[in-house]
């Protein structure tokens, strides 16, 4: 793939790519400002550059959004598509050591799936698009699913 390694990654011996494994449908794309090489490195830090964002849904999914209102936090699942997927083990530059992909938020792992919880800002269920206060990847990812967020659900329990 020509992707470079930091001291200490460790590279899978083979593609997950490559697995014939379940397909994924992806129900729409996410539309962004941002391009490779200067998109923020998580939600929080889009948040902070004011990074509103849409999700556009593919014909046939639109009536999936009944029942989301403005406001209300979602989970968006989106694939990283343009993220490799080869190392196991990283080095990012927060850590001092090298750490497992399964203990890291990177898009870099097996199967690049990534999540954020947004809050919507907007929403037009006829076209099948909700607007969002932020996210941190590129203009075009595609989208995986879209889950509301429950705070009995999703909130950790001490």
């Amino acid at each position: 793939m020509g992707f470079e390694k930091r001291e200490g990654e460790v590279a899978l011996p083979f593609d997950p790519a490559d697995s014939d494994g379940p397909r994924v449908a992806f129900i729409g794309r996410v539309r962004s400002r941002w391009q490779p090489g200067d998109a923020p490195r998580n939600i929080g830090s889009a948040r902070e550059a004011g990074a509103a964002a849409t999700v556009e849904l593919e014909p046939g999914y639109a009536q999936g959004l009944q029942g989301l209102d403005v406001g209300r936090h979602i989970i968006l699942m989106y694939w990283m598509d343009r993220g490799r997927r080869d190392l196991i083990v990283q080095s990012p530059r927060h850590t001092a050591a090298g750490r497992g992909v399964f203990s890291l938020r990177s898009p870099v792992r097996p199967n690049p799936i990534a999540m954020s919880t947004v809050r919507i800002t907007s929403l037009d269920i006829e076209a099948g698009v909700i607007g969002i206060d932020a996210i941190d990847c590129f203009d075009g990812t595609p989208v995986v699913d879209i889950k509301p967020w429950i705070e009995t659900i999703d909130m950790p329990q001490g």
